[in-house]
């Protein structure tokens, strides 16, 4: 009985062992199998930033980040003192070539040829004064001391301040000679000169009113109220979405129905739908981009491309950055 028994315990224990060991390869069988490979993108969209011709003040924000606008409407406001001041500046000129334009038209008295003689004597003490700046900093800027812009600024004035001698002294020799048909030509080209100085003046102060081009959607504000920024810095982005694409890092082996013009459904988790896209871009990302190395597989490198593609039709509630996948 003992040794009959001992064998069905050894035969129970061997079917037992059997059974696990079944059991054990085909769950391992189905969790090991290689399951589909999945490429994952991101939806993105067409920006451009907003910033302005001249420096200021960020005096007030006419929108919030969030916020759709149309084009043509005021997204910031600058404050530009400096501009004011210089549109104060160029209307004066105007007005002065304006006054030398009606001289020239009605003849210069003994006093006024004496005033065009001061306001000739007054031109050259500003030319000398600016001529000896100009020496000084072009020493400076010779030597590396001087950045090139301050250069760019003195010899802006040199020359200035050259047509101002020169503008100076076609006034006097015309008050003194008596008014020339060209000379009254020359008054009303200083007028004409003048209205054009008050213009650009004018399109900066226009500059300082930002104003958005194409309708989008505000993404990103970068200063706050009351902060400066320069010519030319960033201010806000504006997101056209109706310009919107996906964007996938795809291996090559993986390529295969992501061809240039083919069309493929894809799955957007945050919406819990499929989307219809069509490849319209294909470029390689470079050997840096490489997912597998030649010496350590014994195989041939696997590149990445970069593939975009194109929604088919409108997603409503699709946004920049949300998870697009494909299973492949």
């Amino acid at each position: 009985m003992d040794t009959k028994s001992q064998n069905s315990n050894m035969l129970l224990a061997f079917l037992t062992l059997t059974g696990v060991i079944a059991i054990v390869a085909i769950v391992g069988f189905f969790m090991l199998r290689k399951g589909p490979e999945i490429v994952q993108g991101q939806a993105e969209v067409t920006e451009y930033r907003v910033s302005s011709k001249v420096p200021g003040r960020i005096l007030e924000f006419r929108v919030k980040e969030g916020q759709s606008v149309q084009a043509g409407d005021t997204l910031a406001i600058l404050e530009a003192p400096d501009v004011l001041a210089k549109l104060e500046q160029a209307r004066a000129a105007e007005a002065a070539a304006q006054a030398q334009n009606a001289k020239a038209l009605k003849g210069a008295r003994h006093e006024q040829v004496q005033a065009a003689f001061e306001m000739w004597q007054k031109a050259k003490a500003g030319l000398a004064i600016a001529e000896k700046s100009y020496k000084r900093v072009k020493n400076l800027a010779d030597q590396g001391v001087m950045t090139a812009q301050k250069l760019d600024e003195v010899t802006a004035q040199r020359d200035a301040a050259v047509a101002t001698e020169k503008a100076a002294k076609a006034q006097y020799d015309m008050a003194k000679n008596g008014a020339e048909r060209e000379d009254k030509a020359a008054a009303a080209a200083m007028v004409d000169r003048a209205k054009g100085a008050v213009a650009e003046v004018e399109s900066y102060i226009k500059e300082t009113y930002l104003i958005a081009q194409t309708a989008g959607e505000v993404s990103e504000i970068f200063p706050k109220v009351g902060e400066l920024v320069g010519t030319g810095a960033p201010i806000m982005n504006i997101a056209i979405l109706d310009d919107m694409w996906v964007t996938f890092n795809v291996r090559e082996d993986l390529l295969q129905g992501l061809t240039m013009g083919t069309e493929f459904e894809a799955f957007v988790p945050a919406l819990d739908k499929n989307i219809r896209l069509k490849v319209n871009y294909m470029k390689d990302l470079g050997t840096y981009a490489a997912w597998k190395a030649t010496k350590t597989t014994g195989q041939f490198d696997l590149k990445t491309f970069e593939v975009k593609a194109l929604p088919q039709e409108k997603v409503e509630g699709l946004r920049p950055g949300m998870s697009v996948i494909v299973k492949k």
